[in-house]
């Protein structure tokens, strides 16, 4: 007799139209400020925070918040800092701290230099980012340390501050190997699986598949993003009516082994 194929996933929006709700901050925010009263007050607004929704909250806030700013004329390049700066045209005090935030640099061209952080993530200039930092210019913000643990923090006192059971992704914003443009993607994750799995089951023809499997934490991100923007002063969003199985979730998950990767 043959073996029963594997249950379907669960409906990704439940049938329900997703929401994906604004959420604003403080402008200034800073150690010992807490993100998740802010997300709660500023969900207040709007209904409150609900069992089942999914906060994605940009990762500038949460770096700032875990003093994860550094003044630039408080770095002293290296070398090699000072000869990779000069190459590109860049600020030598920022590629020191590209540099530092790197486990290894995979690539650098036309000004572009491509990292591996410490957390395991590639991205541009080791996620350093001089946008947005902070009133007078002169900073850098850095990727929080962990972020997976960041997301944690912030879905257990969301949780303890509005009694509902949700998830959290912390985003950022990547740029793709195989695309133009950037996109929104999740560094944190807490709460939920961010991928979903589809391998094995069958699709609308009963043809078997394969290796799909969907990164459902960067669709979430991407669509907040969609109501955050850059400078909007909306740096967090409820995505609401998405059909997610709860448990313990971790961006980590997401990153693609060496040996399967082509650019490493």
């Amino acid at each position: 007799m043959p073996a029963a194929a594997p249950a379907p996933p669960r409906p990704r929006a439940g049938g329900a139209a997703v929401e994906v709700i604004p959420l604003g901050a403080p402008e200034d925010v800073g150690p010992g400020d807490s993100i998740a009263a802010a997300a709660v007050a500023s969900a207040a607004r709007r209904g409150g925070v609900r069992d089942g929704d999914v906060l994605v909250v940009s990762q500038k806030i949460v770096s700032k918040q875990e003093g994860r700013v550094v003044r630039l004329d408080a770095v002293s390049p290296s070398p090699l800092a000072a000869g990779i700066a000069a190459a590109y045209g860049k600020d030598p005090r920022v590629v020191e701290l590209v540099l530092s935030e790197a486990r290894r640099i995979l690539r650098m061209r036309d000004g572009v230099i491509v990292t591996e952080t410490r957390a395991g993530l590639v991205c541009a200039n080791s996620g350093v980012d001089e946008s947005n930092a902070g009133r007078g210019g002169g900073l850098a913000v850095l990727l929080p340390e962990d972020p997976d643990a960041s997301a944690e923090r912030l879905r257990l006192e969301v949780e303890r501050l509005s009694g509902a059971r949700i998830a959290v992704a912390v985003s950022d914003t990547f740029g793709r190997p195989f695309r133009a443009g950037q996109a929104d993607c999740a560094i944190g994750v807490s709460g939920l699986g961010p991928v979903l799995e589809y391998a094995g089951r069958a699709d609308a023809y009963g043809r078997r598949l394969r290796v799909t499997a969907v990164a459902v934490a960067d669709e979430l991100c991407a669509a907040a993003e969609l109501v955050k923007g850059k400078s909007s002063g909306t740096p967090m969003a409820l995505v609401r009516n998405y059909a997610f199985e709860p448990g313990p979730g971790s961006a980590r998950g997401m990153l693609r082994p060496e040996g399967q990767d082509l650019f490493r």
